[in-house]
């Protein structure tokens, strides 16, 4: 087996670990907790990472981790795992299956690897830098952006409103107002769906590493674009915005609105 091959099955067993966790709990009575940023934590983002580390411990001792719940091991290691064990927990929490588990993989800080898993529906993407993204599921769909080069005819899909200040709600404003019919919610889920040529452009901010790492090589492999706001390539020390588009044409016309 190649090295990504053998990376994609860690990342696939992780995934096959951290669901083994979640399944049991989906929409069942959890103790919620608020964190720092009021975003609900359960304790089934915890022991999903803590069964994922566990995992790339003994498979990969010398490789970095960097994870939502329990942050940074080893992160300048020269490849480095980026893990959210639940993105969309205020999906998972109030029982709507739009959230999954995405696991990334860095080298040298750049994207490399991505796997998006929907362990309740048993949906799973993965990217690999330089292949065709593949994808799972029971319901169909093929991994490829659609083309729209236009954002008038474009699906328009966001996380939430509340992600944007004073600065950046009059950007997206515009986009919105351009697009030809907007979506709220949906986290990783909804860039999976861009994937399969569903949603033309997703637009985020306040985005951490753990919520994009594992989209880039998914969105890349499915013929799509996935950058910050200004088109440059996510990096660690970013600024939080993301722009995912399914037809890379659209680029100069969104970037134009998000940054004017």
């Amino acid at each position: 087996m190649s090295q990504a091959a053998d990376f994609v099955a860690v990342a696939e067993a992780a995934a096959e670990a951290a669901g083994a966790v979640i399944r049991p709990l989906f929409r069942s009575a959890l103790l919620v907790e608020a964190k720092g940023d009021a975003s609900p934590v359960t304790e089934a983002d915890r022991a999903a990472e803590r069964a994922i580390r566990a995992l790339l411990a003994v498979n990969l001792p010398g490789h970095g981790v960097i994870g939502e719940e329990y942050g940074e091991t080893n992160p300048d290691a020269e490849w480095v795992w980026v893990l959210d064990p639940i993105d969309g927990t205020r999906a998972f929490v109030t029982g709507r299956p739009l959230f999954g588990t995405l696991i990334g993989l860095l080298h040298h800080g750049v994207p490399v690897l991505g796997l998006i898993d929907q362990p309740t529906t048993g949906e799973r993407w993965i990217g690999v830098a330089g292949q065709p993204t593949t994808f799972r599921s029971g319901f169909g769909g093929t991994p490829r952006c659609r083309p729209c080069s236009s954002l008038s005819a474009a699906e328009l899909s966001c996380t939430s409103p509340d992600m944007f200040d004073a600065a950046t709600a009059p950007r997206f404003a515009a986009v919105k107002a351009a697009a030809r019919r907007t979506t709220w919610g949906g986290d990783c889920y909804a860039y999976g769906l861009l994937a399969l040529g569903l949603v033309d452009a997703v637009v985020d901010a306040t985005m951490k590493p753990w919520d994009w790492a594992a989209l880039v090589p998914v969105i890349e492999g499915a013929g799509g674009s996935c950058t910050d706001w200004s088109g440059r390539p996510l990096r660690l020390d970013g600024d939080g915005t993301v722009l995912a588009l399914g037809d890379p044409a659209m680029l100069p016309e969104v970037s134009g609105l998000l940054t004017a």
